[in-house]
């Protein structure tokens, strides 16, 4: 198989986006590890294989620390790190302190700097790669999700100069995600008709699924994208109509 016997660490790997990323290296051969604060309700599996899971919180470095000492010690190698973990509430930035905000970006940017630091020296001994969970919120206004967005942006940055620091010996990429259908599509979109309908405003006319994002990983993960690195692969579906056209009163389609 394409990543067979491969060391694969998913933080936030036990549910929607994560887990879908988590299976899919799983399908491709790999040995995945999970990681989350808390266990999930069930095992991440595909094809008869399991991913095992460690607990971490990543906002504390001496337990991320400890984390890939132990990744260490069980596999003795790691080849993929996938910074999945993170996430907001909708809050209008009027809304909360910033205290609040800051938090936000602690989770969705230094987290995954200080997971990637930890991870680093397995990494280079593989000659392995790092792969970060960006989001089209990092190149557009995201109003209700500021801090959210601002984290994003200067994920798919930290990216880019980690690749050229840390070359040749790891590739870094990211993969820039649209609107994914998870469980908790419905605390953004609202119930299945608010789903189909923000669906059908993609191009290719419905929501990613987390298997099409656990693709893409492997691919930038593989031996095939070894020539890659800095780079960010969107992964929106074709992304958003432009609103003017909608708006304008010429060039309308009969």
């Amino acid at each position: 198989m394409e990543l067979d016997g491969r060391v694969v660490v998913v933080t936030g790997g036990t549910r929607g986006v994560g887990a879908g990323i988590a299976r899919a290296f799983l399908r491709a051969g790999a040995r995945v590890i999970v990681c989350a604060r808390r266990p999930p309700d069930d095992a991440v599996t595909d094809g008869g294989r399991e991913a095992a899971f460690i607990p971490l919180d990543l906002r504390k470095p001496a337990e991320v620390c400890a984390f890939f000492a132990d990744v260490r010690e069980r596999y003795g190698r790691l080849d993929v790190l996938v910074n999945n973990a993170g996430g907001t509430p909708y809050r209008l930035l009027g809304e909360g302190d910033a205290e609040r905000h800051a938090r936000v970006v602690e989770l969705n940017l230094t987290a995954p700097l200080t997971v990637s630091l930890a991870a680093y020296e397995l990494l280079r001994a593989s000659r392995g790669s790092v792969l970060m969970i960006g989001s089209v919120s990092g190149t557009r206004p995201s109003p209700g999700t500021a801090a959210y967005g601002a984290a994003k942006a200067g994920l798919e940055n930290l990216a880019r100069s980690m690749a050229v620091e840390w070359s040749p010996e790891v590739r870094v990429n990211t993969l820039v995600l649209g609107m994914v259908r998870t469980e908790l599509s419905h605390l953004h979109y609202g119930d299945e008709d608010g789903i189909a309908a923000v669906g059908a405003t993609v191009p290719l006319g419905r929501l990613a699924e987390p298997a099409d994002v656990g693709e893409a990983a492997v691919f930038l993960s593989s031996d095939r994208a070894a020539y890659v690195s800095g780079a960010s692969l969107l992964v929106h579906g074709g992304g958003e109509r432009p609103a003017f056209l909608d708006a304008a009163t010429v060039n309308k389609e009969s």
